[in-house]
């Protein structure tokens, strides 16, 4: 598998990244996710579209993580060239990641929690990145179908997402 994908993987993540050496950690950190995941994926359905959507959110959760360390570790010029320190906003930050952190746990309990085919349709169109025609022919279904399982799966998230907000 590793020589089937891996060449095409990472021109794309050296076109989304525009660099070379993070491209081939995120080359690695891709194929350890799809093995991981492996179970998830549905026999018969195309590799790339499946490797491309797990190296996307990779792609995504890196440039996010790298904010996040900008602004916990970033300094700023005192009026006496001096770095500073500010312990609020460092821990603001924290409490961000941490918060975010919790409600990612959270949201994958309620992705697990939904019905069989509601689950299905969402992680097809919404996680793997397939198209609504290409989601109803894996679920052997119509593509009426398909988006009506999917808007009642991002439905029950939202609400889900609406209560987790409200107990922080």
């Amino acid at each position: 598998m590793y020589d089937a994908i891996a060449p095409r993987l990472l021109d794309f993540l050296r076109k989304a990244t525009r660099d070379a050496s993070a491209a081939e950690g995120l080359v690695q950190q891709t194929l350890l996710h799809l093995h991981r995941a492996r179970g998830s994926f549905i026999p018969g359905a195309p590799v790339m579209p499946w490797a491309c959507a797990i190296a996307r959110r990779l792609v995504i959760d890196s440039a996010r993580r790298r904010r996040v360390e900008r602004r916990l570790f970033s300094e700023t010029p005192a009026d006496d060239d001096r770095m500073t320190y500010d312990p609020t906003a460092a821990t603001a930050a924290a409490d961000d990641l941490l918060h975010a952190h919790r409600l990612a746990g959270r949201m994958q309990q309620q992705i697990d929690a939904l019905p069989e085919l509601q689950r299905n349709a969402y992680r097809l169109l919404r996680q793997e990145g397939l198209s609504l025609k290409r989601a109803a022919e894996v679920l052997g279904t119509t593509v009426s179908a398909v988006k009506l399982r999917a808007h009642r799966a991002s439905v029950a998230l939202r609400a889900a997402l609406r209560e987790a907000e409200e107990l922080a």
